[in-house]
């Protein structure tokens, strides 16, 4: 049947095994963070790139489009995270309807709660696994994805 569908059973392994390791890794890590600080993955991502901008704020495109979500999804990540006062919304004083999506010091406390035991997990059930040859074709590997999915050809076609 995978023949059939354009890829050789091997792939179709491969595959697998990787969207079973990514959601696993993410099961622990969504879990740590859950127990230590009482966040969410999407949480911790959009706390981690707040903790890294300037001001320690970011419009929000710029925060979507540095997380690779859609604008739709990160307004309502944000409205829950605001509603538990982990950021604030402030108004755009050069552009009207802009918004910026600011890191609050309870926010900054959560990402700090939470960091020390994800980046203790993601060693242990991830990196720790690796020899340093795997690391280096792991990050090849990934950035020849992500670079293909960049490229124009790699969007998807229209439906019929």
């Amino acid at each position: 049947m995978s023949q059939a569908m354009g890829l050789d059973p091997a792939d179709w392994a491969t595959w697998r095994d990787v969207t079973a390791m990514r959601s696993g890794v993410e099961r622990v890590l969504e879990q740590r963070l859950q127990r230590d600080a009482g966040i969410s993955h999407a949480d911790f991502d959009v706390l981690h790139s707040l903790s890294v901008a300037t001001d320690r704020r970011l419009r929000a495109g710029a925060l979507a489009e540095s997380l690779g979500w859609e604008k739709s999804r990160i307004s309502h990540q944000v409205r829950r995270m605001a509603e538990r006062g982990l950021v604030e919304r402030a108004d755009c004083p050069t552009d009207l309807r802009g918004t910026w999506v600011v890191l609050t010091d309870a926010g900054a406390d959560a990402f700090a709660t939470g960091s020390c035991g994800y980046i203790e997990t993601l060693d242990r059930v991830f990196f720790s696994r690796l020899e340093d040859e795997q690391k280096a074709s792991l990050r090849a590997v990934a950035a020849a994805v992500r670079d293909g999915l960049l490229a124009p050809d790699a969007q998807p076609s229209p439906t019929r």
